[in-house]
């Protein structure tokens, strides 16, 4: 099953990838340890979502530098 990539500030959906998921994770392990559970969601439907972030947000919190203590700083 693909892998979707949706920006966890906006919710924008940034793309699809078709790679296995399990594979993906098991990667993403290697290079996060620790935090990537925090970025990662499955559904009931074992579909898997990453929340990343768009351009947008990040050259919006590159301007405002204090955004980066809110966990979600868009309403």
């Amino acid at each position: 099953m693909a892998v979707r990539y949706r920006c966890r500030h906006c919710e924008v959906e940034m793309g699809t990838l078709p790679f296995d998921a399990d594979e993906t994770i098991r990667k993403l392990h290697q290079f996060e340890i620790g935090e990537v559970d925090d970025y990662i969601e499955k559904n009931e439907r074992g579909e898997t979502t990453v929340h990343s972030i768009c351009e947008h947000c990040e050259e919006s919190l590159r301007q405002f530098p204090d955004y980066y203590a809110l966990k979600k700083w868009l309403q």
